[in-house]
């Protein structure tokens, strides 16, 4: 089962939790901060304007993307965690 996304949403595979601080130390469950960028695995059609045409999206598939810690909504597809999002939700995109 693959997820199509319409209109402007986007699908996104959240990157993994850091599991290690920077000096070295292995952070518990509990403190791991959820993920704010990940990486772009199916884009929507785009935007309907109101002169009927599509905004070309943005973002393409494989894309490495930032955006906000509560932004979208998680879904699980074959046991893997997705967020679908708006394409305006995004924060940037990383070069």
């Amino acid at each position: 089962m693959a997820i199509k996304p319409l209109e402007d949403r986007i699908v996104v595979k959240p990157a993994e939790p850091e599991t290690k601080t920077a000096s070295g130390l292995y952070l518990p469950e509990s403190s791991k901060e959820k993920p704010i960028q990940g990486t772009v695995v199916a884009i929507g059609p785009g935007r309907l304007l109101d002169n009927g045409n599509r905004a070309k999206p943005v973002v393409g598939k494989g894309d490495r993307v930032l955006y906000g810690k509560y932004a979208g909504t998680e879904v699980e597809v074959k046991g893997v965690k997705h967020l679908i999002l708006r394409e305006s939700e995004l924060l940037g995109v990383f070069g």
